[in-house]
């Protein structure tokens, strides 16, 4: 089993922490919110989809699956941080 780097679990930390906030401010919230949240929501299940790959890839694979999650989790990111500032 390979083990993620460690920018991808200090990104996922950080990510982990604000779909944690937005979470509880969509309780509280807005319905126009409330459905980007859900769009990011579906491509957060995607990273851990791509996740699981990474664990399970050979290293031929590594390269391209680690670049895929490096690139969806910069999308989610920017999502957050827009949702946020929407709120």
């Amino acid at each position: 089993m390979v083990e993620k780097p460690e920018w991808l679990t200090r990104e996922l930390e950080g990510l982990r922490e604000m779909r944690d906030e937005l979470k509880l401010q969509l309780h509280l919230g807005k319905a126009d919110a409330r459905e980007a949240f859900e769009g990011l929501e579906k491509r957060w299940q995607h990273l851990e989809g791509k996740l699981k790959l990474l664990r399970e890839a050979s290293k031929e694979d590594l390269g391209e699956i680690r670049e895929a999650a490096k690139l969806l989790a910069e999308e989610i990111r920017d999502g957050y941080r827009h949702l946020k500032k929407r709120l």
